[in-house]
């Protein structure tokens, strides 16, 4: 552990306080001998019978702990769902930190501490990283970025393309909790509430159902949140998304808070939730998987793949029906 109570330009700039903030923080809690030669570039063991599969991310949340997780696991398991959900199985991630001078070292501590936790919950390794230190206010606090490799089998055939009227569309759990959670963190409304991100990996609920023939596509609804990925299959497959009101999990918590402040739950974002698009025969299989699973007891079939011309329609509990359009305005102050 370094001795400094706060990051300075000197954690920066390449000499000895530099070389312990890496070694006193990062090499710390992430240790693995791909990391621990600390060179710029690490071997990768790849499995050639399978298609490696590459995403990249940045990670910027206010403040940047929050009930549920932390920018550190934030930036873990969305690297790893994005990857999850495209059917591969994650393997490897590099890090980058972009920490500003003033930083609490207990704070970047107990954030790469849980980043660890999260990697070694999902089976990943870090094998690879950068640091560096912007002056007082040019940064907020903590910004991260990753880069994740996993392998997908051969045979997934997951795809946009593979969407067909008729499908059924599933969520895996309540949606709207992370972006209610770090709203309510920031106590800028004057609210207080126990709601909890859902922040976490996806790849229990991803790994058996990417296997089965009847699974098309899934996503997992960050940004945007169910509404946005709701636009994206509609717009891509050429059809209307029948979305069902009555179906769609939401906490009682996260819809009083929404109907507070005039939130739509549809566009919170979710950090640990999969939005599967598979065929009618095959819903009630995958819905007995996932709510045998944790955070998968309210897995439900949320919607219906129609003929039409790209638009998302949500039947109302009430019997009418009104379209969901596309997202232009940030439903909340930017959260990921």
């Amino acid at each position: 552990m370094i001795k400094d109570r706060h990051i300075t330009l000197a954690h920066g700039n390449g000499g000895r306080y530099m070389r312990e903030l890496i070694e006193g923080v990062f090499v710390r809690h992430l240790a693995n001998p791909a990391l621990d030669v600390l060179h710029d570039a690490a071997p990768l063991a790849l499995d050639h019978r399978l298609v490696p599969y590459i995403t990249t991310d940045a990670f910027t949340v206010q403040p940047l702990e929050f009930p549920g997780g932390d920018i550190g696991s934030l930036a873990v398991n969305g690297t790893v769902n994005d990857l999850a959900v495209s059917g591969a199985v994650p393997h490897f991630l590099t890090l980058n930190a972009i920490i500003e001078e003033g930083l609490a070292v207990d704070l970047l501590d107990r954030v790469v501490a849980n980043l660890a936790e999260a990697a070694a919950t999902a089976g990943v390794k870090i094998v690879a990283g950068d640091t560096k230190v912007v002056p007082r206010g040019q940064g907020g606090g903590l910004y991260l970025a990753t880069t994740g490799v996993g392998l997908r089998d051969t045979g997934c055939a997951l795809g946009l393309d593979a969407i067909r009227v008729g499908d059924a569309i599933l969520v895996s759990g309540p949606v709207g909790d992370h972006g209610i959670a770090v709203m309510l963190a920031r106590e800028a409304f004057e609210l207080k509430g126990a709601v909890r991100s859902d922040c976490a990996s996806v790849l229990p609920f991803t790994a058996p159902v990417a296997r089965f023939a009847g699974t098309h596509f899934m996503r997992d609804p960050t940004r945007g949140g169910l509404a946005t990925v709701a636009h994206e299959i509609a717009r891509a497959s050429g059809t209307d998304v029948h979305l069902y009101e009555a179906q769609v999990p939401v906490r009682d918590a996260v819809r009083s808070v929404c109907e507070i402040l005039g939130y739509d739950p549809y566009y919170l974002a979710c950090e640990g939730r999969v939005v599967a698009v598979v065929t009618p025969e095959t819903a009630d299989d995958v819905l007995a998987l996932w709510r045998t699973l944790p955070h998968g007891a309210q897995a439900s079939r949320v919607g219906t793949i129609e003929a039409g011309r790209g638009r998302v329609v949500l039947e109302t509990a009430i019997g009418g029906s009104r379209f969901l359009e596309e997202l232009e305005d940030d439903p909340l102050p930017r959260i990921c």
